[in-house]
């Protein structure tokens, strides 16, 4: 009997080997920047600062950084990993080259901002256009979702103050498109403030929607095709009359907060009124029920406002609040959709918990820490994440179906991006050739295919 060491086979270890690409399955997210044209977009918008003679174009520069970045980077000399494979990421500047177009940037402040958002938004109409029925207007309403994140600092970082929850960091401003439940979403708003900016502070609401609706094809920019969603932070009589105001007319869901007054009124509320809360399959949700207040809890704020409060058994353990009653735990939103029942109205705000899956995701991308100095160059750094995670929402988007539609950047990166290929050359062209065991390598062979289909752009 051959006596066992260890539970995993060995094997003996060397250098040198030639031939095989790492992080081949990164492939998917080259092809989807080429396919959808933001490659030759971001260049063309970074050309005034591309100097005389160079030999790396500014805005490769930026994309191959926002690569690094998809691909499970967190910093500017993370752009390594594409530099060690040039076969399938082309050339790539060296570190020092990428730091001082980050400065550069920095430094031409809002100019370089908008050249890149504007460069942003035009491939983002480009891409709705060719997703068809994926596109998330396909329903006829685009629907936002703003939330603020708190991004720790472990140093003296310019505008790190503490926050609202005694930490130490900054508090951007993030807003995201809703792809509903057959996908995930995208960013179209990143507002970076310092750690003690106010949660409820009505400009930061207004700046991040103005910068939200510019990622926007123009048809959704203002109407009520737009929904903005938010939490309580939202709730400001300041950005509701903004959001509503004469040529604008946006729609909106946002949380309010349950004031003495909305309490009173609430406990006024007889039992009769009260409707059973849906769940998203119709069926009725266990120990909740919706209701409409008006009067004068309405009183002040825009016309057509609707304000509707759910009552719910709180979860075990959870804490009550002083504003709830009866044990039970009371939330409240403001909406101005009319014509639909309160309780699809309800499960429309309470999706707005999906945010919180895409600012998770923002963290694994990128904005788990801003890694540099200055305001500034941070503030090209939430681009750079922003560029990430459009890339990671338009591929499955275009490419992807079924349950892998749904996966979430840290499942794409272990099953398809780390994925690697064997690199072989014919007839002047270039193969990867991912293994026949690999359990995903349909799946990326599959994405590719239905990449190549895409028309061109241009």
């Amino acid at each position: 009997m051959k006596k066992r060491i260890g539970s995993y086979p060995r094997v003996r270890i060397e250098g040198g080997g030639s031939g095989v690409v790492s992080q081949a399955g990164g492939v998917l997210l080259v092809e989807t920047a080429r396919k959808t044209g933001l490659d030759t977009a971001v260049s063309a918008a970074l050309t005034p600062w591309r100097r005389p003679r160079a030999v790396h174009d500014p805005g490769k520069i930026l994309l191959d950084v926002a690569l690094a970045v998809a691909l499970g980077g967190d910093c500017l000399a993370d752009a390594v990993l594409l530099r060690a494979e040039p076969a399938v990421f082309g050339p790539v500047a060296s570190d020092p080259t990428v730091s001082r177009l980050i400065d550069t940037l920095a430094a031409a402040g809002d100019k370089a901002l908008t050249a890149i958002r504007s460069a942003r938004a035009e491939v983002r109409e480009y891409v709705w256009m060719l997703a068809k029925d994926a596109a998330p207007d396909t329903g006829g309403q685009v629907i936002v979702d703003l939330d603020g994140v708190l991004v720790l600092a472990h140093s003296d970082k310019q505008d790190a103050a503490a926050t609202w929850k005694k930490s130490f960091g900054h508090h951007p401003l993030m807003g995201f498109v809703d792809h509903g439940s057959g996908g995930t979403g995208e960013p179209v708003a990143a507002l970076l403030r310092p750690g003690n900016a106010g949660s409820n502070t009505a400009a930061d609401h207004i700046t991040a929607t103005q910068l939200a609706l510019a990622q926007l094809p123009k048809r959704h920019r203002r109407g009520r095709s737009t929904l903005i969603r938010t939490d309580s932070a939202g709730g400001t009589h300041e950005f509701l009359a903004w959001l509503t105001k004469r040529g604008r007319w946006l729609s909106y869901s946002v949380g309010m907060t349950i004031t003495e007054q909305i309490h009173q009124a609430v406990l006024k509320v007889p039992a009769s009124a009260w409707t059973p809360a849906v769940e998203p399959g119709g069926e009725i949700r266990d120990g909740a029920w919706t209701a409409e207040l008006d009067g004068d809890t309405l009183k002040g704020w825009p016309k057509g406002m609707r304000l509707i409060v759910r009552k719910e058994r709180p979860h075990p353990g959870a804490q009550l609040r002083f504003t709830d009653a009866d044990g039970l735990r009371l939330t409240c939103f403001a909406t101005n959709t009319a014509g639909r029942k309160i309780t699809d109205l309800e499960l429309r705000h309470r999706r707005r918990a999906r945010a919180e899956d895409r600012i998770r995701n923002a963290r694994a991308t990128g904005l788990r820490n801003l890694p540099l100095h200055e305001t500034a160059q941070n503030r090209i750094w939430l681009e750079i994440v922003q560029l990430a995670l459009d890339l990671l929402a338009w591929m499955p988007m275009l490419a992807l179906t079924g349950k892998p539609r749904l996966w979430e950047p840290r499942r794409l990166r272990l099953r398809l991006f780390s994925a690697a290929a064997q690199l072989i050359t014919t007839a002047r062209q270039r193969h990867l050739r991912f293994a026949h065991h690999w359990p995903w390598a349909d799946v990326i062979t599959d994405a590719i295919r239905r990449l190549e289909s895409l028309p061109n752009p241009g």
